[in-house]
């Protein structure tokens, strides 16, 4: 029962990455501003991530697979949302990363915000729609529940939740500033190696989704905490890890190099 349950799981990724991908293409033919591609891809990859994640947390909730099956799929999944995602990034603090390096404008990447937390909403109202059906044991099991899904958070404080988010989204942010120089398939299994052992280190904790968006869809409707608990957790960690890996890579290391380099001028009479 757990195999036909893991292999409806697949099919049902597999479905969302395949229409995701067919929407993309689409809109790459019919648009020809720039500015609304950008948007609409924010709006269907943000929506494949969710979607898919709402899943990968579903067997891992009840169960149905182990540590090492739920982090291989973590990887392949990673994977393939690396690669097929294109321009979007489908995380709130990417996107205001990208204000601070003059990638986008102010108001760009606010609509581009809007649309990553529309799309998360969308992505789970779909996903509780496509368990009702019942395609496997593990939704039906999961329908009866009344959809119901219990908070990732196990830390004994708040504080120390967003303490992991912070550690979590600062790895991964640090990871993307440092490999730029790589080709870009070695980019793609290295950040999803180091998502996959953020996900091991820190999935325990909070669930690591180190991304506002996603939170927003597959954690916040969950019970065990409230709304405030779970914007400091899962909206100001991830948000402060990315600030401190910008600081980090772009102001402090460069600063503290260039002092250490500096050679004194000797003056001569």
């Amino acid at each position: 029962m757990a195999t036909n349950n893991i292999e409806a799981s697949i099919a049902c990724l597999a479905v969302i990455v395949f229409f995701c991908e067919v929407a993309r293409r689409v809109v790459l033919k019919i648009t020809s501003k720039r500015y609304y591609e950008g948007l609409l891809m924010e709006i269907i990859s943000t929506f494949q991530l969710c979607a898919c994640t709402h899943e990968l947390k579903l067997l891992g909730d009840y169960g149905i697979v182990d540590q090492q099956i739920g982090l291989t799929l973590t990887y392949v999944m990673t994977v393939v949302h690396l690669l097929t995602f294109r321009t979007a990034t489908s995380n709130p603090s990417a996107s205001l990363e990208q204000i601070y390096r003059r990638k986008l404008s102010v108001k760009s990447a606010i609509l581009r915000i809007a649309c990553q937390f529309l799309s998360a909403a969308v992505a789970k109202l779909v996903m509780h729609f496509t368990w009702s059906f019942a395609f496997s044991e593990l939704h039906l099991r999961h329908s009866r529940t009344g959809l119901e899904c219990v908070s990732g958070l196990h830390t004994s404080s708040v504080y120390n939740g967003a303490a992991v988010e912070f550690c979590c989204a600062f790895a991964v942010h640090s990871a993307v500033i440092k490999i730029q120089q790589l080709k870009a398939k070695y980019r793609v299994c290295f950040i999803a190696g180091v998502i996959t052992f953020v996900v091991f280190a820190g999935g325990p904790l909070t669930g690591a989704v180190f991304n506002p968006a996603l939170a927003f869809s597959i954690q916040f409707p969950c019970r065990g905490n409230t709304f405030l608990e779970n914007v400091i957790v899962y909206g100001l960690g991830p948000m402060l890890g990315m600030i401190s890996s910008v600081l980090l890579f772009d102001k402090a290391i460069p600063t503290l190099v260039k002092r250490v380099g500096r050679k004194p001028v000797l003056k001569t009479e």
